[in-house]
């Protein structure tokens, strides 16, 4: 082993320990492992950021812009008001919605197509009176299956195509990931809607309205005159088991008491941490004179006047009955301009809240809504409301008017998990939208244009007709990915210009597959899959293709074979809510833990494997 054999080893080992170990972001681990290599000498100064221009990356970054154009206009929404039956028992049910979803993120971001389609998942599980997860873990590993199917459905896919190019063989087409792709995804969706979704550990709920998204930690201040006033911990938690609420914590003079002496009494301005649901406390926690801390009244408004109403939307998950009320000058207003409901809104790992706290992002003076409570289903903590910084999959509890945490949902990519009103597209720009994603999948299918400048040409397109504002171009591009392309792309360089991946897929041939090339094609489509599982599977995809490539030179057979596996496996990450953005999504709102991935998730891997490798030796012979 060489020198700098050594180092770039060192350096993707330290990379994909901080991968698992998720303390930091993908994107800032790959900046710096970019920067080691070029610090150590692995990776040419002038030749840094030549990622950030590479094809691939253009190209994910003009998908995301058309994906948000196809949501924005409501093509998906119209799609999906048609596709989906409208009486159907669960089997049928699941089917149409985990092969709807595939069939959108074969052609859009599959974040975005699961984001689009999980309140219809949501409405479905009510009416067929199933538990939420059941109809979400398919929806998302539909999504993930539907993106190895085409070269724009995922950024693996076009990772593998890149390196491909690199060899000299020349990018694969927009449809040659199809023959073998939709197999497996046709396979997938089937086994899910014949037994998979069995599979799914059921997570009861609380109610037709409130799916168990895990408590929630609510703050609630104690007011001068109320009951509460002089009673002991004890007291008030016996009085607190009538609405299945505990509490953890209390804050007395700005300090925090993880475990407050039970016999401890309760003052005037006392914060109470409490574990509940917030739509079961409300009665309780009015009985009682405790008031949700969080439901301060933005500058200028009636405190009393928020407070009522907090009082009734706590009680109540549904909007709160509009009351009329009057401007300065003693005009009635519209009473649904004042209704304020509770909404829960599920924060996507794209979302911009992801590592801020709400005081953060200015809640009350920007857009007039309170967040009230969160659910977090990795682990709980005492922290206010206000300090606590918001995870990915967090679930917040947020109140105000409708049009103002729609806004806010918007500009901070969060997923509303509640009923949302169908709304009428505009038929001119669905048409459009839709007219420009067509064409420019045919531009690339055909080899008109390359796929980065016939989605540049379409983004374009949509910059000009306004079918997606102006802006809103560059907040509906996920930055971090793109980083994570950009800088991974000279480091797998690295790996390839040291001899480290030919030295790997040494190893893997003489110590494992001994030469065969078929063990070979096995074992590199289960170590991708493995890895991504555990650690992106862009950032997955960028490793193995060096050893893939490495592996097939030395085996003299077809790379093409052996790039597809490496595709496919990148794509199937179905055991841990970590390895796929998807599988985050789901975490909070179907009530799953951890260990729940693998029950469906193992059987959906050794489907792929055994539906696969077959096929890539039938289309892609050795």
């Amino acid at each position: 082993m060489t020198q700098d054999q050594g180092l770039i080893f060192a350096i993707l080992a330290a990379s994909i320990g901080l991968f698992f170990w998720g303390r930091w972001r993908h994107d800032i681990v790959a900046l710096a492992a970019l920067l080691a290599c070029v610090i150590v000498g692995l990776v040419p100064d002038q030749k840094a950021f030549a990622g950030f221009g590479h094809p691939a990356v253009i190209t994910v970054a003009c998908v995301l812009v058309l994906s948000y154009g196809l949501q924005l206009t409501g093509a998906v929404d119209a799609m999906a008001q048609r596709i989906l039956p409208s009486n159907a028992g669960p089997m049928l049910s699941i089917a149409a919605l985990t092969g709807l979803g595939a069939l959108l993120s074969a052609f859009m971001n599959n974040v975005g197509a699961l984001a689009l389609l999980m309140p219809i998942a949501l409405q479905i599980a009510r009416k067929l009176d199933l538990p939420p997860g059941r109809l979400l873990m398919p929806l998302a590993f539909g999504t993930i299956l539907g993106g190895m199917t085409t070269l724009i459905g995922t950024p693996p896919n076009l990772i593998v195509s890149s390196f491909r190019a690199q060899s000299g063989a020349g990018p694969f087409a927009m449809f040659d990931f199809s023959p073998v792709g939709v197999a497996v995804a046709l396979s997938g969706v089937l086994f899910i809607a014949l037994l998979g979704w069995r599979l799914v550990p059921k997570r009861t709920v609380a109610s037709v309205t409130s799916f168990d998204t895990g408590t929630y930690l609510t703050e609630a201040r104690v007011q001068e005159g109320g009951k509460a006033v002089g009673k002991t911990l004890r007291e008030i938690e016996v009085l607190l088991d009538e609405a299945d609420a505990q509490i953890i914590g209390m804050v007395r003079n700005k300090m925090r008491l993880s475990a407050p002496n039970p016999q401890r009494e309760l003052l005037v301005d006392d914060v109470l941490v409490i574990e509940a649901e917030p739509e079961s406390l409300g009665t309780v926690l009015a009985n009682l004179g405790l008031k949700l801390e969080a439901t301060l009244p933005p500058e200028g408004e009636d405190e009393n006047e928020v407070a009522e109403q907090a009082s009734e939307t706590a009680a109540s998950p549904a909007t709160a009955e509009a009351k009329t009320s009057k401007t300065k000058n003693g005009e009635k207003k519209d009473p649904e301009a004042d209704a304020r409901s509770l909404q829960e809104l599920l924060v996507r790992p794209d979302s911009h809240m992801v590592g801020r706290s709400v005081s953060e992002t200015r809640l009350r003076s920007r857009y007039s809504i309170n967040l009230l409570a969160i659910s977090r289903q990795s682990h709980r903590s005492i922290k206010r409301l206000r300090s606590t910084l918001i995870e990915r999959g967090d679930v917040l509890l947020m109140q105000g008017t409708a049009d103002d945490i729609a806004e806010f949902a918007a500009d901070y990519a969060c997923v509303p998990l509640a009923d949302r009103a169908i709304s009428i597209p505009d038929l001119g720009k669905t048409s459009l939208a839709v007219g420009v994603m067509l064409l420019a999948v045919a531009l690339a299918a055909f080899g008109l244009l390359s796929a980065a400048v016939a989605f540049a040409a379409g983004v374009l397109v949509f910059m000009v007709m306004r079918v997606v504002p102006l802006r809103s171009i560059y907040s509906a591009i996920d930055w971090p990915v793109i980083v994570l392309l950009g800088a991974l792309i000279p480091v797998a360089g690295a790996m390839s210009s040291s001899g480290a991946a030919d030295l790997l897929a040494r190893l893997l041939m003489e110590h494992i597959a001994q030469g065969n090339p078929v063990i070979v094609l096995t074992v590199l489509l289960v170590v991708t899959m493995t890895l991504s599982d555990f650690m992106n599977n862009a950032a997955t995809a960028a490793v193995m293709c060096q050893i893939a490539l490495s592996a097939a030179s030395q085996l003299g057979v077809n790379p093409d074979t052996l790039l597809m596996a490496v595709a496919i496996g990148a794509s199937c990450s179905f055991l841990t809510p970590i390895g796929h953005q998807n599988n985050t999504l789901i975490l909070s709102p179907g009530g799953f833990r951890f260990g729940d991935y693998w029950r469906l998730g193992l059987p959906m891997e050794i489907l792929v494997v055994l539906v696969s490798v077959p096929l890539l030796l039938l289309v892609w012979p050795l």
